[in-house]
């Protein structure tokens, strides 16, 4: 090679490692093993608000946010004895006293008594971070506060339903001569005792919650769905509600005994609630095997919402899409919690005035 091919070739390599170093929207930088800054490149003195100037006079350290700066020096003090720097992170602090983070990458040169080193700012993603790590704290504590309050509601209701029982129990029904009343009475004791076996069966989940999984087993939808339509049979008979039941495509599934019920509940409830003024309630539930999956498909002629609208807040707590004094906005929360706590699946499709239809998928 002649020396001007040589010369040429030269700065043909300067010129591509110099643009390359300066255009970077990475750090690239070359430290020495004294403590500064031998060389930069621009993207560290816009990032930091330093002038390249103060940023190779002071030692790098200067710059280190100080709770990083012990394991930083810590870190250093391995890489000057010839050991790479993979996808370190630390802190420093801007001239503006703002802090960002960076994830740095190190390749010492013992013989030079260089490292050659590049970072990323990891900022955005660190306080992506630290939203992230704040609302699942904000959750947990929604969720001790909520499960609070169901161990003191289900305590403070313990006392007045064993009241109705005890007055129930004094009523003497041979003294009773109209049929049609007789009747009530039995639906008032079986509805009463049903309350009461509910409520016990709640208080025992949250107790076997605070210390194991949820506890599943298989299911007889039937004879759920039956214990349920017991204890809201005056409901039902009021709003003259239709319900059409087909299990033929399954009737058993593998899920939380409590949680069955509580669906099946809030469900029935809520489409006899919000049904139209001038239509009786018709409800359809029906088992459905899709793909190999067991689907559960309920389904009403209720006012339905418009989905375009509520469909990101539709399992929301305290969430109401409509104008009704019995109205909490919890019940499709509890529904999603417990399908989604045993791995299920469940979907929502709605029109205003044509009805809701909900599809749960079932994990086993």
């Amino acid at each position: 090679m002649t020396e001007n091919n040589a010369s040429i070739s030269s700065l043909k390599t300067d010129y591509h490692f110099d643009n390359f170093f300066n255009i970077s929207a990475d750090f690239i930088c070359i430290a020495g093993f004294d403590g500064y800054f031998k060389r930069i490149n621009p993207a560290v003195s816009k990032l930091l608000g330093f002038s390249e100037e103060e940023l190779y006079a002071r030692p790098i350290s200067s710059f280190v946010y100080a709770s990083d700066l012990k394991i930083t020096i810590e870190t250093r003090e391995q890489v000057y004895k010839n050991k790479p720097l993979l996808n370190f992170e630390n802190r420093y602090l801007t001239k503006t006293g703002e802090i960002v983070w960076l994830s740095w990458t190190s390749m010492p040169v013992e013989s030079e008594k260089l490292v050659y080193a590049i970072a990323k700012n990891i900022t955005h993603k660190k306080r992506i971070e630290e939203e992230r790590n704040l609302l699942l704290a904000n959750l947990t504590q929604i969720n001790k506060e909520l499960t609070v309050f169901s161990h003191k509601t289900s305590h403070d209701l313990k006392s007045p339903i064993n009241n109705i029982l005890s007055v129930i129990s004094l009523i003497d029904s041979t003294k009773i001569n109209d049929p049609e009343t007789l009747e009530l009475v039995e639906i008032l004791k079986l509805s009463s005792k049903n309350l009461k076996q509910t409520l016990n069966d709640s208080i025992n989940e949250l107790i076997d919650n605070d210390n194991i999984n949820t506890q599943i087993e298989e299911i007889n939808l039937n004879e759920a769905l039956k214990e349920v339509l017991i204890s809201i049979n005056s409901l039902i008979q009021d709003s003259k509600a239709e319900i059409n039941v087909d299990f033929s495509a399954f009737e058993n599934v593998t899920f939380n005994k409590a949680y069955i019920k509580s669906i099946f509940l809030n469900l029935l409830t809520n489409s006899i609630k919000y049904a139209k003024p001038e239509a009786n309630p018709v409800i359809f539930i029906q088992s459905k095997k899709v793909n190999g999956i067991n689907q559960l498909i309920f389904s009403d002629n209720g006012l339905g919402f418009d989905l375009d609208k509520v469909k990101d807040r539709i399992f929301g707590l305290y969430e109401k899409f409509h104008s009704n004094n019995d109205s909490n906005g919890i019940g499709l929360y509890l529904v999603y919690n417990h399908i989604t706590s045993l791995g299920g699946r469940i979907a929502v499709e709605s029109k205003i005035n044509e009805g809701t239809t909900f599809t749960i998928c079932f994990k086993y």
